[in-house]
C-alpha cells in the first residue's frame, strides 16, 4: 500500500443526481419538484420559521424575561485556590497579575474572590469584589483584603 494506490472505502463514495438533464436521465421534465406550485418555481425560498400560514411557533409563545444592560460578570475565585497559589510560588500578595499568570483570570475579567475552603496563610489579595465570607477568612488570619 502506497499514496499512488489508495482509494475510498467501498460504498463511502455515491454519485450526485443529476437533475433535469433530459428524459432519458429519468430525472427529466419536471426535475423532482412535482407539477407546478410555488415550490416548484426557481428562485423560490421560503421564510425561516414559516408554516404555511399557521402562526408561527415564535409568535405563539410569549415573550418574557429582560437583559440587564448594567449586569457586572464576574469570575468567581475561591480562597483555597489562593492558598493554594500561595503554598505553590511562596506568595504574600496575590493581585490581578498574579492571578492571570496563574491562569485564574484574563486581562479584561473582573475577579471575585469568594469563601470556599481553608486559609492558614496571611496574605494581602487585591481583587475587585470581595464575599462577606472571604472577607472574614482572609481577615482571621491577619490578612489585609484590597478592593479596586
Amino acid at each position: 500500500m502506497d499514496l499512488s494506490n489508495l482509494k475510498p472505502a467501498e460504498g463511502s463514495v455515491k454519485k450526485e443526481k443529476r437533475i433535469g438533464r433530459g428524459q432519458g436521465s429519468g430525472r427529466g421534465g419536471t426535475s423532482t419538484r412535482g407539477h407546478k406550485g410555488q415550490k416548484s418555481r426557481s428562485g423560490y425560498s421560503k421564510k425561516i420559521g414559516f408554516e404555511g400560514g399557521q402562526m408561527p411557533l415564535q409568535r405563539r409563545v410569549p415573550k418574557y424575561g429582560f437583559k440587564n444592560i448594567n449586569r457586572k460578570e464576574y469570575k468567581g475565585v475561591n480562597i483555597s485556590t489562593l492558598q493554594e497559589l500561595a503554598d505553590n510560588k511562596k506568595l504574600v500578595t496575590i493581585d490581578l497579575e498574579t492571578m492571570i499568570n496563574a491562569g485564574l483570570a484574563s486581562k479584561n475579567t473582573l475577579v471575585k474572590i469568594l469563601g470556599n475552603g481553608t486559609l492558614e496563610a496571611k496574605l494581602e489579595v487585591h481583587a475587585h469584589a470581595f464575599s462577606k465570607s472571604a472577607v472574614k477568612a482572609i481577615e482571621a488570619k491577619e490578612g489585609t483584603v484590597v478592593k479596586l
